[in-house]
C-alpha cells in the first residue's frame, strides 16, 4: 500500500544515513553493521511492530541486490525480527460513542461531516482508508449499501445505516457549499477548501473527540472498525458474515 512504502523507504532512507555517518557503503555492509545500525534504531523505537518492519525492509533490499547482482552474499540473511505482541485494540461501548458524538458542536459547519464520518466508521465498519477515498459514485443509498474498495484493490459491499444516510445527507448538502477541486468531484469527505480529507485528520478528529468526552482508551479511527465487529459478535451476528463486512481473508 501507499503507506507501506513510505514507510519503508523511511527506514531505508535512515539505514543510508547511517552508513553515511559511518563511512560505510550501503552496498557493502556487513552482518555487524546490519546489527549495529538496529541496535541504535532500537533506542528510539518502543514498538516491536515498527522494529520488525525496519527490519523486514532491510531484508527486502538486500534481497534486492542480491537479485540484481550488486552483492553475492546477503548480510540481512542472519537478522532476526522480534516476535510481535499480539493485543487486542481497545472497544469502545456504546455509550462512549454517544459521548464522543455528544461533543460535537453542531453550530459549526464541519460537524455534520464529523458526525457522517463516525457513523461510517462504527456502523459500516471502514478502515480509515477506505473512508477517506470513499466516492459518491460508490454510494447506493436507495439500495442502501456501499461499494468498498478495500485492501489489494479487493472490492466488497457494505451496507448503509439509516442513521449513517440521514448524517451524510446533512453533510452533502454542507458539501454542495463547498468550492471543490475538479479532482476531488467524487470524493465524499472534503475539507473546508474541498480537498479530500487526508488520514491525519480523521486521526485528529477522532482523537479529539475522544479526549473531549474524557475517554481514557488508546483510541483511532481503527476502535471504531473494531467497535462494530466486537459489538455484532456480540449480538449474535454470524461471524462469517462480519469477516465478509470487513472485508478480512479470515
Amino acid at each position: 500500500s501507499p503507506n507501506s512504502i513510505v514507510a519503508y523507504e523511511t527506514d531505508l532512507q535512515r539505514l543510508q544515513s547511517y552508513m553515511d555517518k559511518h563511512n560505510i557503503d550501503i552496498v557493502k555492509a556487513q552482518y555487524e553493521d546490519l546489527q549495529s545500525f538496529i541496535y541504535e534504531e532500537s533506542k528510539s523505537i518502543s514498538s516491536v511492530r515498527t522494529q520488525a518492519r525496519l527490519i523486514a525492509g532491510i531484508h527486502s533490499f538486500y534481497r534486492f541486490l542480491l537479485y540484481h547482482n550488486y552483492i553475492q552474499q546477503d548480510p540481512s540473511e542472519l537478522l532476526e525480527s522480534p516476535k510481535k505482541e499480539h493485543r487486542l485494540p481497545d472497544v469502545l461501548t456504546l455509550d462512549e460513542i454517544d459521548s464522543m458524538i455528544a461533543q460535537l458542536d453542531m453550530s459549526k459547519p464541519e460537524s455534520h461531516r464529523n458526525r457522517a464520518i463516525i457513523e461510517m466508521l462504527y456502523g459500516s465498519g471502514l478502515r480509515v482508508s477506505e473512508l477517506v477515498n470513499l466516492k459518491l459514485s460508490n454510494i447506493y443509498r436507495q439500495e442502501g449499501f456501499m461499494r468498498i474498495i478495500g485492501k489489494g484493490n479487493k472490492q466488497r459491499l457494505v451496507p448503509i445505516s439509516p442513521v449513517a444516510d440521514e448524517w451524510l445527507d446533512y453533510w452533502l448538502k454542507d458539501r454542495s457549499q463547498l468550492d471543490i477541486k475538479t479532482e476531488y468531484n467524487d470524493i465524499v469527505f472534503l475539507n473546508r477548501y474541498g480537498r479530500q480529507l487526508t488520514r491525519a485528520m480523521i486521526f485528529t478528529i477522532i482523537k479529539t473527540l475522544a479526549r473531549q468526552a474524557n475517554i481514557h482508551k488508546t483510541i483511532s479511527p481503527h476502535t471504531l472498525r473494531h467497535s462494530f465487529a466486537t459489538h455484532l459478535l456480540q449480538n449474535g451476528a454470524d461471524l462469517r458474515v462480519i469477516q465478509q463486512l470487513l472485508g478480512h481473508e479470515d
